[in-house]
């Protein structure tokens, strides 16, 4: 029998196929990119994970569109680096403690990947704290005021320690390492009155030496407040208090009668450290019964060294602006030393002039006494400003 030729338009609805099919074929051959590859180190899993590395998200074949990650429930600060291919932790990382993390990626049309991990620090056989910084946290202070930092062990990385500590602040400054357990923060010229500064001692996740980390981190704020600078000429038995500029006491004064070292008044440039009302002053190296002993409670002073010289009320005024007769200390007129006293605050710049003995740079808080070359010296950092030069004088206060 002769096969039956379909009707024209069965025709046409079995040649739809022919053309739709080619273009499906077409479509299942559109080639997908592969989703970009994220890596986290440390690892996922890692356990006893050295805290001082840090932490680095890293993508390949996209870019990141986002990083985030908790050091327990405190989220992790970090930064990407400008094509965003890697994010690194901003810090060392916490000892003890787990971290988790989540990575997002997107490439090419439009792909993305997800990875997620956790992982844990190792715990320190020794730990490393903040034992005290000065000044305190909220304390409005003079224009020549150091930052201290006092460690509770003693540290071998020195370099390690100085990068983990920032100082944000209206002037240059560097650290200098006083011993293996402090280091002094001081700008290069004296700050600006008015300036806000805050130091933030990362020290979470800081290797100080073998087998010893930093376990917290710490955080000082301090305004500076106006810029009072007194000027000591013991020669004219004077000390001129200016503030911000202006001259607000001319102070009579007697100084050290120099008849020995311990008695001569230094010369340099002092900052007001602490004050009493009163304070108790006890002759060095004496006893009761040797000449020259003395044991007495003094009004209103104010420390400048820690050789046991203030600046302090005594009813002394025949000798107040005419001749040297103290043990060291500058004495002046008591509604004076009590004016001087009410209004000195920490780290007030008190120059001295006209003495035999130098103020040494580590009595008190000396400081002032080291070139800007010097003090770069003992930065563990060895700053590339060491270069530039800055004289100790009084020009220094500008």
């Amino acid at each position: 029998m002769k096969p039956r030729t379909p009707p024209p338009a069965a025709r046409a609805l079995l040649a739809v196929p022919l053309v739709v099919a080619p273009a499906l074929v077409a479509g299942c051959a559109v080639r997908v990119p592969p989703a970009p590859r994220i890596a986290i180190a440390p690892a996922s899993g890692a356990a006893a994970v050295p805290p001082e590395a840090g932490l680095v998200v890293s993508a390949k074949g996209g870019r990141l569109t986002s990083v985030l990650a908790f050091a327990g429930r405190d989220p992790v600060p970090g930064t990407f680096d400008p094509a965003r291919t890697v994010w690194r932790s901003s810090w060392t990382l916490r000892p003890g403690t787990q971290y988790v993390v989540n990575a997002v990626a997107t490439g090419p049309q439009g792909v993305t990947a997800q990875v997620a991990g956790r992982f844990r620090t190792l715990t320190p056989r020794r730990e490393v704290a903040v034992a005290s910084i000065v000044p305190s946290d909220g304390e409005t202070v003079g224009i020549g005021m150091p930052i201290i930092v006092t460690f509770t062990r003693p540290v071998e990385d020195r370099a390690a320690v100085e990068r983990a500590l920032v100082v944000r602040g209206p002037a240059e400054g560097a650290w200098h390492w006083v011993s293996s357990t402090q280091v002094v923060y001081r700008p290069r010229k004296m700050w600006p009155s008015g300036g806000h500064v805050r130091l933030t001692a990362h020290l979470a996740g800081v290797r100080a030496a073998p087998g010893t980390y930093g376990t917290a981190d710490r955080s000082v704020a301090f305004t500076v407040g106006r810029a009072m600078v007194s000027t000591v000429d013991t020669r004219t038995h004077e000390m001129v208090v200016r503030q911000d500029g202006r001259v607000a006491q001319r102070m009579p004064i007697s100084a050290g009668m120099a008849t020995t070292r311990e008695y001569t008044t230094t010369s340099g440039i002092h900052l007001t450290m602490d004050k009493g009302n009163p304070v108790r002053m006890v002759s060095p190296g004496r006893r009761k019964g040797d000449p020259g002993f003395y044991d007495k409670l003094i009004d209103y002073a104010v420390r400048i060294s820690n050789s046991g010289e203030y600046v302090h009320s005594l009813d002394n005024v025949w000798a107040q602006g005419r001749a040297n007769v103290s043990h060291g200390c500058l004495n002046a007129h008591p509604d004076q030393a009590r004016w001087f006293y009410e209004h000195a605050l920490r780290g007030d710049p008190v120059v001295v002039t006209g003495t035999t003995r130098e103020l040494e740079w580590n009595n008190g808080w000396g400081f002032w006494q080291l070139s800007w070359p010097r003090w770069l010296a003992g930065s563990a950092l060895r700053h590339d400003g060491a270069r530039t030069p800055s004289a100790v004088t009084p020009s220094a206060l500008s």
